[in-house]
């Protein structure tokens, strides 16, 4: 009867333990989009930023040469 109850202990121990991790897990508050003047089918405005080797680019170099897909990770490769 003692070794029931014990387990019966540690199971809602652990439970409480894995539900508080989880809360702790959760954002305080939901992340905000930045604002921004640009409207949907506007051109981008020009930047620059490195490639994967550290060459700096700019957008404005695939004018009319390539299309350019701009794509973004949240979070991505940084543990977080």
């Amino acid at each position: 009867m003692l070794r029931r109850a014990i387990q019966l202990v540690l199971v809602l121990l652990l439970g409480a333990l894995v539900v508080e991790a989880q809360e702790q897990q959760k954002p305080a508050t939901p992340p905000v989009a930045p604002k921004t003047s640009l409207k949907v089918g506007q051109p981008a405005p020009d930047f620059t930023l490195p490639d994967t080797s550290g060459k700096p680019f700019k957008l404005s170099d695939f004018k009319g040469k390539k299309n350019v897909v701009l794509a973004f990770y949240v979070l991505a490769f940084t543990g977080g």
